[in-house]
């Protein structure tokens, strides 16, 4: 199973006046890794520098990538990406934007420097298993409403879409590997009268409950 990063974060560090601002964001491919490193530099245009580490994929099949970004060779694109490795996680990109602040750090300073800023955005990464998800959608009573709601969180689903005319209709979107408990707590509760009918699937990231 793959672990990925929940949802985009950010962290700061400051070492000897110099401002670290390190971004970590959840990446699907080597495309949107490299989005995401060119929105830090629009974001930043009138920093020092901006270093990228990203990992796509997990386990034996990665891609992986850093770049030192006019710092001295080996003291900040690598140490970030080992940071990145250690953590486990795979589809991850991480920025580190420095603010200079005006006194030199030198190269142990500097590993250092981005080492920490790599582990501070880490920590405030909440996790996600990557797992097949399906779109189901079915009719429901009024009277089942509050109660179908209940069910759903108690399966790891999530209402994604509700209408309300003479009868109430509803998407969700499940982990397949809870399909089986979904629907028997919906016959149970329908008594058999609704069924839940698989429309789409997809890959989808499912926050980890630690």
């Amino acid at each position: 199973m793959l672990i990925v990063p929940f949802e985009p974060v950010r962290a700061q560090v400051v070492v000897v006046n110099s401002r670290f601002i390190a971004d970590l964001a959840p990446v699907a491919s080597v495309e949107e890794a490299r989005d995401f490193i060119a929105s830090k530099r629009l974001e930043f245009p009138d920093a020092t520098h901006h270093v990228p580490a990203f990992i796509i994929g997990g386990g034996n099949s990665t891609s992986e990538y850093c770049a030192d970004d006019g710092e001295p060779s080996g003291t900040a694109g690598r140490p970030l990406l080992a940071v990145l490795k250690g953590s486990g996680l795979g589809d991850i990109a991480v920025v580190v934007t420095r603010y200079f602040g005006g006194t030199l750090l030198g190269t142990g300073g500097l590993v250092k420097a981005y080492t920490e800023a790599g582990q501070a955005v880490l920590r405030q990464a909440r996790r996600a298993a990557m797992v097949e998800t399906g779109r189901f959608e079915f009719d429901l009573p009024y009277h089942h409403f509050d109660r179908l709601r209940m069910v759903a969180a108690e399966c790891g689903a999530s209402i994604v879409e509700e209408g309300f005319a003479e009868v109430v209709h509803l998407a969700i979107e499940l982990p397949l590997g809870s399909r089986g408990l979904f629907e028997s707590r919906l016959g149970e509760l329908t008594a058999g009268g609704v069924k839940a009918a698989l429309i789409s699937k997809r890959m989808a990231r499912v926050l980890l409950p630690y």
